[in-house]
């Protein structure tokens, strides 16, 4: 896997960025220590002007890659879901068995995030914990059908839509696929988010693991055996 990683290349839409932050060490600069900042002191209180100051930059040069912070974290947030895309195709690329797909598919979206070597740059495992803290913030906006339609959700989309067919493929007549792919990613977060916060109002906690709970969550809705 990691030779493979080595020549992968994560793209992003061309309407999240103003100049491809891959493109240049500075570009790569501002997207690795934004990530650092916004999980120190979260995206409300984050800015440019901070993150400039962060990096010995500038404002005005991160406003020649990104138009605002919130376009910024439309861009991280793409990036993830890319990467996390990546992850799901490579793990089940050699599976021939519907419900072991399936399986794994669950793990990958809801295991605990490692950092990854090959992407010097990009700490996922901190980035993660922006995903399970700030996704939401990209979306319920005022914005989102405009965003939507210039397709700054699509790598988003286009993840849901593997799990889509994953879905299908285990159990072709389940009428609620796109509802229920969609449930368990964003769902994936939420629990995250309350094992971290609110350990009560969650099953899961350091010997139970979200992706048990996501596993007999899906295997129980489409009737399959939850037994490996």
């Amino acid at each position: 896997m990691q030779s493979l990683l080595r020549n992968f290349k994560v793209v992003i839409h061309e309407s999240l960025y103003l100049k491809d932050p891959e493109t240049s060490d500075l570009g790569k600069n501002i997207v690795g220590e934004s990530i650092l900042l916004i999980d120190e002191i979260g995206f409300e209180k984050f800015t440019f002007k901070k993150l400039g100051s962060r990096i010995g930059s500038n404002e005005s040069s991160i406003y020649r890659y990104f138009e605002n912070k919130h376009k910024l974290l439309l861009y991280l947030t793409s990036w993830y879901w890319a990467w996390m895309e990546y992850k799901l195709v490579f793990r089940t690329a050699n599976l021939n068995d519907t419900q072991e797909v399936l399986r794994t598919a669950i793990e990958v979206l809801s295991e605990e995030t490692k950092q990854d070597s090959d992407f010097s740059h990009v700490n996922e495992k901190i980035l993660n914990a922006i995903i399970i803290s700030e996704f939401s913030k990209s979306y319920l906006t005022k914005e989102v059908d405009k965003e939507n339609k210039e397709g700054c959700f699509s790598i988003y989309k286009r993840l849901v839509g593997r799990f889509e067919n994953i879905i299908q493929n285990a159990q072709p007549n389940y009428p609620y696929v796109e509802s229920l792919a969609s449930m368990v990613i964003e769902g994936v977060l939420h629990q995250h988010y309350l094992k971290q916060h609110f350990p009560s109002l969650t099953s899961c906690d350091e010997t139970t693991m979200p992706h048990e709970f996501f596993t007999h969550l899906v295997f129980s809705t489409l009737n399959l055996s939850t037994h490996e």
